[in-house]
């Protein structure tokens, strides 16, 4: 079977006074790079909207100088401006990153006719494979089958990150890559990575899997050894987890708390994001002692 990805959307630590804090981040990245997992940095469960321009910058060369072609590293260069994201792209590049991934525009709503244009701009100007991100419900704006078909004939545009949440747009994505070799479909929600897998995905880019690496990347590597029935035991257990933590709150800013009451020099992310409170980490470490989590 073809080689199955699974990615983390590695969190952005933070210290006490909202600075980030590199050397937990490389902590981090060596803990996912133990794990067998590839990396997306500057992704939604890392904070980017909060980041500065500078910061993402760096945030992005002291993860590829940490994974040191170890791993895949990807980056989210995403920004409301298609002027802004080449700008950030071009320097990401710079830093060696395997392939530069590009949200939605958030803010603003674009037309189909938008989006298409704000890719292809984006793909003309930068030299790394570039991979289209969907993710409606943070950004109001959606890509349809069509517009992604359309971005899929750019020699430069390699794929997609589908975080639409169901499993129709999944397959509607899928039909796409399914009828070609040059584009890739990589699953965002943590439930649906074995089904997403099954009908044909290149891998997934997960959140959850900040908390727990190592079944994330079994439910990938289990599918791609054809141990079905372990991939699928993997995903249930991590399907449990998902249901338990993100009913508690914001689904990006539990995974963080979780993650901060295991290690403290995750941080706390960067302010209006939710403060935590006695009562809350309380939940949470209930579910981690329930999975047996501790680091």
């Amino acid at each position: 079977m073809k080689e199955r990805l699974p990615f983390v959307a590695l969190i952005t630590c933070f210290d006490d006074r909202e600075n980030i804090n590199y050397a937990a981040v490389r902590k981090q990245v060596r803990r996912q790079v133990a794990a067998g997992n590839n990396i997306l940095c500057c992704g939604t469960n890392g904070d980017f909207t909060s980041l500065t321009f500078e910061e993402k910058v760096r945030l992005c060369g002291e993860v590829v100088d940490e994974a040191a072609g170890k791993v895949k590293v990807f980056v989210n260069a995403g920004t409301p401006s298609t002027f802004e994201t080449i700008l950030l792209g071009k320097e990401m590049m710079k830093l060696g990153v395997d392939a530069v991934a590009v949200i939605t525009p958030y803010f603003i709503g674009c037309t189909q006719e938008g989006l298409f244009t704000h890719f292809s701009r984006v793909a003309d100007a930068l030299l790394r494979p570039v991979y289209l991100y969907d993710i409606p419900a943070r950004t109001q704006n959606h890509i349809e089958p069509e517009t992604a078909a359309k971005l899929a004939d750019h020699p430069n545009i390699l794929g997609i990150k589908d975080s639409g949440g169901t499993k129709e747009t999944i397959d509607a994505y899928l039909d796409i890559a399914n009828g070609r070799d040059d584009f890739d479909v990589f699953s965002g929600p943590d439930s649906l990575i074995h089904y997403a897998l099954s009908k044909g995905a290149k891998g997934c880019i997960s959140g959850l899997g900040n908390v727990m690496p190592a079944p994330l990347n079994a439910i990938c590597k289990e599918f791609e050894k054809g141990n079905l029935v372990a991939s699928e035991h993997q995903q249930e257990l991590f399907t449990n987890l998902r249901v338990d933590l993100y009913a508690l709150g914001y689904a990006p800013a539990m995974v963080k708390r979780a993650l901060y009451l295991m290690d403290g020099s995750v941080g706390a992310s960067r302010q209006p994001a939710l403060l935590s409170n006695p009562e809350l980490d309380g939940k949470i470490r209930g579910i981690l002692e329930k999975y047996a989590i501790s680091e």
